[in-house]
């Protein structure tokens, strides 16, 4: 599926060429960064971390994701597994809080065949959703809109886990 409007993408992709690309995870960089506006890192804590996705299939569609780099939910310990759902829950609050969203898909992508776009670091999704946004672009051509910045975006989560968290 493509989208009319991804701006941050060329500068992403760009930003893994050569050896970037082969220096490892995409979610361990962003974790180990200390710049999380940045890498659109939205909240962390002893578990677990959310992430943006710089691929969205709406705005607003965040990561959850282990701070241990595993792949498999058998690696996962009772506490991330545990943080993994609170986290979630967090999400789903600043979603609703920003977003107003009327709904959310949550859900992971266990290996390539089912989806995974990077299969070596389990993760989980959360997508907003509204009453009505279906419509005939990715129907009839395959094509996303996504109708807002992804810094716009970010800072309206950031002032919704602020109200939230504190």
């Amino acid at each position: 599926m493509e989208r009319l409007w991804s701006p941050w993408r060329s500068q992403y992709i760009e930003s893994f060429q050569g050896e970037k690309k082969r220096d490892g995870c995409v979610f361990c960089a962003a974790f180990n960064s200390n710049d999380d506006a940045a890498n659109y890192l939205i909240h962390r804590d002893k578990d677990c971390f959310i992430l943006m996705n710089l691929y969205p299939y709406n705005n607003g569609h965040l990561l959850i994701i282990p701070n241990r780099h595993v792949s498999a939910l058998s690696e996962l310990t009772p506490a991330e597994k545990t943080g993994i759902m609170g986290m979630t829950e967090l999400g789903i609050a600043m979603l609703k809080k920003s977003m107003e969203a009327h709904g959310y898909n949550v859900g992971a992508n266990f290996g390539r065949a089912a989806g995974a776009g990077i299969e070596d670091h389990l993760h989980y999704h959360i997508v907003p959703r509204w009453n009505g946004d279906t419509n005939f672009m990715p129907v009839l051509n395959e094509v996303k809109t996504i109708s807002e910045e992804m810094g716009k975006t970010f800072a309206k989560l950031i002032e919704a886990k602020k109200s939230l968290l504190h």
